[in-house]
């Protein structure tokens, strides 16, 4: 409880309180979402292609417009560990700071982006608004509780799907949340886009799961039926709770512990 009141707190200290607002473009919509909860987003003046704030793009997180991002004059660039360190040179404007964040791995690494961004943004308490964060989302895995159930983690039902292993940051999180997580240590396992969902029937078969969480905001008739035939408990998980490794994690996690009667019931 200590924690979670000292998280809130933080939020409410406006950035005008400890003497500046830095410009920023955030090159990845994680990151737009980790500036949000530390409060920054007053400062972002820049976003990539793939953002919903209404900011002039910069491009996108493997292919950053540098001219784009000169025009804004940022004294902060932040993307993602998927852009290239020589792309990335390329695109900093003179006298701007840049930084490649990870976070499509553990959990430990979303921690260290909240702290990274904030030192760099001249956030005071940088560290201890990541502290926070970390006892938050572990206190709230554990009250969820998933008493061992063999989960398989998909991004949607149809299209290209593919799931999430350990080696993810959902991975860590599901694990925590007391998941067993199948799929084995990768991070992405990739599904052929066939109609019959061939491939995913496949690894369903090969990995036994007890539930298949599926990250999306509505469901697919056709396609959740047929996943549905496969003998195998469903739920389906709004993706913007999940699908950016950032706090917002948080109410991803309260989403999970909300919906239990669904992972929990007969298929």
């Amino acid at each position: 409880m200590k924690f979670r009141l000292l998280g809130v707190l933080l939020l409410l200290v406006s950035p005008l309180a400890w003497g500046g607002c830095p410009r920023i473009v955030s090159q990845s919509p994680y990151i737009t979402h980790t500036l949000e909860w530390l409060g920054l987003q007053s400062c972002i003046v820049g976003v990539s292609r793939y953002d919903t704030l209404p900011l002039p793009h910069t491009g996108g997180v493997m292919d950053p417009d540098p001219e784009a991002i000169a025009a804004l004059r940022p004294e902060l660039l932040l993307t993602s560990d998927w852009t290239a360190e020589d792309v990335l040179r390329q695109a900093t404007p003179p006298g701007a700071k840049a930084l490649r964040l990870h976070g499509f791995q553990t959990m430990a690494q979303v921690e260290e982006n909240l702290r990274l961004i904030g030192e760099a943004a001249g956030l005071p308490d940088a560290a201890r608004r990541a502290e926070a964060f970390a006892h938050d989302w572990r206190e709230r895995a554990a009250a969820v509780d998933g008493h061992g159930i063999r989960a398989l983690l998909l991004s949607a039902c149809g299209g290209s799907p593919y799931s999430f292993g350990r080696g993810s940051w959902l991975g860590d999180l599901f694990s925590a949340a007391g998941f067993e997580v199948v799929g084995g240590d990768k991070q992405i396992i990739h599904f052929s886009a066939d109609g019959d969902l061939g491939e995913l029937r496949a690894a369903v078969k090969q990995y036994r799961p007890g539930v298949i969480f599926v990250f999306e905001h509505k469901a697919r008739p056709a396609c959740n039926a047929a996943l549905g035939r496969m003998g195998v408990k469903l739920a389906l998980l709004d993706g913007d709770l999940f699908l950016h490794p950032a706090p917002v994690l948080l109410q991803g996690l309260d989403e999970l512990a909300a919906r239990r009667k669904e992972w929990e019931a007969k298929p």
